[in-house]
C-alpha cells in the first residue's frame, strides 16, 4: 500500500477542473452510501422473501464497508471526507418508500417493487463508481481508482442477485398473487 505521502494528492488550492469534479462527485457518493445504509435497513424489515430480507442484510453490511472506502479516499487525495446532498439518492429512496407504501404488506408483489427500486440504486452506484474510477485513472490515482474498482465490483454482484432473485421466483409467485 502506498503512503500517504506517495499518493497524488488533490489538494482544493492547486486543483483542476477535473480534479474538482472528482473531488465533487466523490462528496455525492459518500451522502449516497450514507444515507443508503440507513435505508437498506427500513428496506429488509418491509421485504416478504427471507432470500430478500437477506440480501438488503447483506448490502447493508457491504455499504457500510462503501462509506469506509469512500473515507480512505478522501484521506489519499488529501481531502476531509464530506459529504453533499445527492439528489439523485435522495429520488431514488423517496421512490422505494412510496413502492412500501403502495403495495400491501406481506405479498411477492412488495418484493418485486422493492427489487425494482434497490436495483435502480444499484445503477446509479454502479453509473457513479465507474465514472469515478475513469476520473481517478485519468488523474493518476492509481491507488484510488483499484479501490473504486473493487466496490464497483460489489455493486455489480449485488445487482446481478437482484435479478437472480427476482427471476428465481419473486416474479412468478408475485404474478400468482393477483
Amino acid at each position: 500500500m502506498k503512503t500517504k505521502s506517495s499518493v497524488k494528492q488533490v489538494s482544493e488550492k492547486d486543483s483542476s477542473a477535473l480534479q474538482e469534479l472528482f473531488v465533487d462527485s466523490l462528496k455525492d457518493i459518500y451522502w449516497a452510501e450514507k444515507h443508503l445504509a440507513k435505508a437498506l435497513p427500513k428496506l429488509a424489515k418491509a421485504a416478504t422473501s427471507d432470500d430478500l430480507k437477506a440480501a438488503f442484510e447483506l448490502h447493508t453490511t457491504e455499504t457500510e464497508t462503501h462509506v469506509e472506502r469512500l473515507e480512505q479516499i478522501f484521506e489519499l487525495v488529501g481531502q476531509k471526507a464530506v459529504a453533499k446532498k445527492c439528489e439523485a439518492m435522495e429520488g431514488l429512496l423517496k421512490e422505494s418508500d412510496s413502492i412500501k407504501e403502495d403495495t400491501e404488506k406481506g405479498t411477492l408483489v412488495r418484493d418485486c417493487g422493492l427489487i425494482l427500486a434497490a436495483q435502480k440504486v444499484e445503477h446509479y452506484e454502479i453509473a457513479s463508481y465507474g465514472g469515478l474510477r475513469t476520473l481517478a485513472q485519468k488523474l493518476g490515482l492509481d491507488e484510488v481508482a483499484s479501490i473504486l474498482q473493487t466496490t464497483l465490483d460489489e455493486e455489480g454482484t449485488t445487482d446481478k442477485k437482484l435479478t437472480e432473485l427476482a427471476e428465481s421466483y419473486v416474479n412468478e409467485e408475485a404474478a400468482q398473487e393477483d
